[in-house]
């Protein structure tokens, strides 16, 4: 019979793959600059479904890459600008070991630069698109403005994210558009509504660190390069979007609040600037002033197949949110030296508040703290020596745990060298049939409008009065016993001296059949049969969800029994100290 001869390997799947040293090899990029042209592409290592089929019968371990990304980079403008750079960096060796001074001086002038872009608006089409993946970019930001400046990074990138990152902070607090704080172990955990798109992002705590020696930079580096030209791009929308003047500027009268008095200068003129944006305490000025008009409500027409009871929960929703935003306006806060400056100031600016410090500790203070008009002062010390009248004193996690729950929390259970109450992650939902701490309970019913409180203390009364019963109860037990144990004497005397009680017959009673009983056993039943005329498929997949819902049950009840054990324990304690406290 005619025809070609089919050759193994050249057909199906094992084309559609190509390896990394192969693919580096069509480009003539060396692994450094393959790896930086993915990351800013965009083009991840893809793991086939037949591997051995793709690697050609061998089961050596190799990373695989799609044909048709590697045909996409061929035509990228970025590769010329490598073989630019690689050529420029040949030259100017060449012309250091010749002591070519003149010639170093014109190629550094000539050094080939590249713009990230076009690659920006290729993985972007939309300005949504953007914000959607906008969390891993600010959370390296982020990062990256907290390095110590040192040769593991270079100093212009460090500055450079820290400038989009207070850029990015100042929009959030003109924009009020914070809605979850969470401190935890590795930082504090942001959440931000923004144009209708949840972002959320990671600033790691102000400490000295060093630079780990198993994290390639190199890396890192070339994710912060795109992510930057990303933050501009994203950051330049939004301030317009706020009739906000970008680069940011701030506004004329808060200018002059924040100069230094009697000639004293905080940084250098050209820090300055940015020191003033960071401290977080001055308003932003508007391309176009705004106008005082009075507010004009807003004519609302139903959507589309919307009941009115929808409409009734989302005019709700919509007030409750326009309550959040102003949960801290008409509050003036005062923050001590001790706690963390640059968090606290932005969730309070975020909510509406007014915010100062020390003027030695940073730019940007407004107030003293001899104001009068202060409501709030955060302090993290055991005790305060000197206390103004009118005043709260309270810790930093109090700022916290009202915003995330969305009310301005009793200030008893913070006041300074008071244990504080578990903070709890906003972040996290509680199911039907999940645990939920009590601590997540008393903040429901705060929210409801109800006063846990009043009924923690009526069950501490009736702690103490069960207490009092109890003690009174063991010894009226005592004293029982021994009176059971002479009836106990006496009703077998009586019993050896009685005869046997002639039979009886007594009368039968009617037994009423219970309804809703019988209901549930027909529907287990039901319930049975359905499972056995499922199909073997079917009803391995049903116990499996069985199996996870037992399990999700399992863990709450051992949460429920460890709180329950915990509870009794600090019980037990109270009364210990109590009777210590009698004797």
């Amino acid at each position: 019979m005619g025809g070609l001869e089919k050759k193994k390997y050249e057909r199906g799947s094992a084309t559609n793959y190509i390896t990394r040293n192969r693919a580096r090899k069509k480009l003539q990029l060396s692994l450094p600059d393959f790896r930086r042209l993915c990351i800013l592409k965009g083009i991840y290592p893809h793991e086939p479904k037949h591997k051995k089929k793709v690697n050609k019968g061998s089961t050596a371990a190799r990373t695989f890459y799609l044909l048709k990304d590697i045909k996409f980079l061929l035509h990228e403008p970025i590769v010329n600008k490598f073989r630019e750079y690689k050529v420029f960096v040949r030259k100017l060796r060449k012309a250091y070991g010749k002591s070519e001074w003149s010639t170093v001086d014109r190629l550094k002038d000539n050094k080939p630069t590249y713009k990230l872009d076009h690659i920006v608006k290729e993985r972007y089409p939309t300005f949504i698109d953007a914000l959607r993946d906008l969390d891993d970019a600010l959370s390296m930001c982020f990062l990256f403005s907290t390095f110590p400046r040192t040769g593991k990074c270079h100093v212009q990138t460090i500055q450079l994210c820290r400038r989009l990152a207070v850029e990015f902070l100042n929009y959030v607090i003109a924009s009020r558009s914070l809605r979850k704080v969470f401190l935890s172990i590795k930082g504090i955990y942001y959440q931000a509504e923004v144009l209708g798109q949840p972002v959320t992002w990671i600033t790691p705590y102000t400490f000295a660190h060093d630079h780990p020696t198993d994290v390639d930079y190199r890396v890192m580096a070339t994710f912060t390069e795109f992510y930057t030209t990303l933050l501009g791009f994203v950051n330049f929308r939004l301030y317009h979007s706020l009739n906000l003047l970008y680069p940011p500027k701030i506004d004329g009268q808060a200018d002059v609040e924040l100069k230094p008095a009697e000639g004293k200068e905080y940084a250098m003129d050209s820090e300055s600037y940015l020191e003033k944006l960071s401290a977080l305490s001055a308003s932003l000025a508007r391309v176009v002033a705004p106008t005082h008009e009075d507010e004009v409500e807003m004519d609302e027409f139903p959507v589309e197949g919307e009941t009115a009871e929808q409409m009734d929960a989302r005019k709700k929703e919509q007030e409750a949110l326009e309550k959040h935003k102003k949960l801290f306006e008409g509050l003036r806060f005062f923050l001590n030296r001790e706690v963390p400056r640059e968090p606290l100031a932005f969730v309070i600016r975020c909510f509406g508040g007014q915010v100062s410090w020390d003027k030695s500790l940073c730019i940007g203070a407004t107030y003293d703290v001899s104001d009068p008009s202060i409501t709030h002062q955060i302090v993290d010390r055991p005790r305060v020596e000197k206390q103004v009248v009118g005043r709260y004193y309270l810790q930093p996690q109090w700022v916290f745990d009202s915003v995330n729950a969305k009310l301005c929390l009793p200030v008893a259970d913070y006041f300074p060298g008071v244990l504080l109450p578990p903070h709890l992650s906003p972040f996290v939902t509680e199911q039907e049939g999940d645990y939920v701490p009590p601590e997540k309970l008393k903040l429901l019913a705060l929210q409801r409008g109800e006063n846990p409180d009043e009924e923690s203390e009526e069950d501490e009364e009736e702690e103490d009065d069960s207490d009092k019963e109890e003690e009174e109860e063991e010894e009226e037990d005592e004293s029982e016993k021994e009176e059971e144990m002479k009836l106990k004497r006496m009703e077998e005397q009586k019993t050896q001296s009685n005869k046997a009680l002639p039979v009886k017959v007594t009368a039968g009673k009617l037994r009423l059949e219970d309804k809703q009983r019988l209901e549930q056993e027909q529907q287990s039943e039901e319930k049975r049969l359905a499972i056995m005329m499922m199909k073997k498929r079917e009803k391995y997949l049903y116990k499996k969800i069985m199996f996870g819902k037992k399990r999700k049950v399992r863990e709450a009840n051992k949460l429920a029994a460890k709180r329950k054990a915990h509870d009794t324990a600090v019980k037990e304690e109270k009364k210990k100290s109590k009777k210590a406290r009698r004797a």
